[in-house]
């Protein structure tokens, strides 16, 4: 009797176990199917969105006006026609929200205010701020006319070292504060836009208090870089 009884606890338990991992299969298979799901879904909203973009940036006026709204307010860029490969550059990243939560990471006062960095929206790569992109670069577009007057907007670049053709970077610009310190910069940085409105606000920017790395001590960040309205 007792024997039998074992024998039937056996039996309960191993229809239990398999129970139990006919279930755990399961939950494993829906999770994964709900992944691929998800994923799919991800990746046509990506293509609708870079289809939209496209379609933007064909109807884009020949130098269009964006707002770059940050948390200390909103700077209006016009960007320049005579650079259209960085003109094409920044309008993508903007309308696909690439510049969304990035941080100024460099701020001189007496000189201008950079950002870009797509690093910078995680504080764990403070030690690699300022060196970040979106993995390519933009060949130098350099113009006489354009130079590095006050709000002036310019590609952040490497060096001549290690950048010979002074190839901007994919994401990384900065803004005119001083124009007289910027000057040496004319000729070497590709200037492919300007500010029309917002230079209190970058006056405020480039006067926060910074760390030895000349990194603001309270974020400054970029909420979204839109087209303006009325255009």
């Amino acid at each position: 009797m007792k024997r039998i009884l074992t024998i039937i606890v056996c039996c309960i338990g191993a229809i239990a176990l398999v129970s139990s991992c006919g279930n755990s299969e399961k939950k494993a298979a829906q999770a994964a199917a709900e992944a691929a799901a998800k994923a799919a879904a991800d990746s046509v909203a990506a293509a609708e969105l870079a289809k939209q973009t496209a379609e933007t940036i064909a109807n884009l006026p020949a130098e269009p006006v964006f707002d770059i709204i940050t948390t200390m307010g909103v700077i209006k860029v016009k960007l320049y026609s005579k650079t259209p490969k960085h003109r094409e550059n920044f309008a993508r990243l903007a309308l696909e929200k690439f510049y969304d939560g990035i941080l100024f990471h460099r701020v001189i006062d007496g000189f201008m205010i950079q950002t870009g960095d797509p690093l910078t929206k995680d504080p764990a790569n403070a030690n690699r701020f300022g060196t970040g992109g979106p993995g390519y670069t933009v060949p130098a577009e350099f113009i006489p006319e354009y130079t590095h007057k006050l709000g002036a907007l310019a590609a952040a670049r490497r060096g001549d070292p290690a950048n010979p053709l002074k190839e901007s970077s994919g994401s990384q610009f900065y803004i005119v504060q001083d124009p007289a310190t910027c000057a040496s910069l004319d000729g070497d940085y590709t200037v492919f836009g300007e500010t029309v409105e917002g230079f209190d606000v970058i006056q405020k920017i480039a006067t926060v208090e910074t760390n030895g790395r000349d990194c603001p001590l309270q974020d400054v960040k970029i909420v979204t870089i839109k087209l303006a309205e009325n255009q």
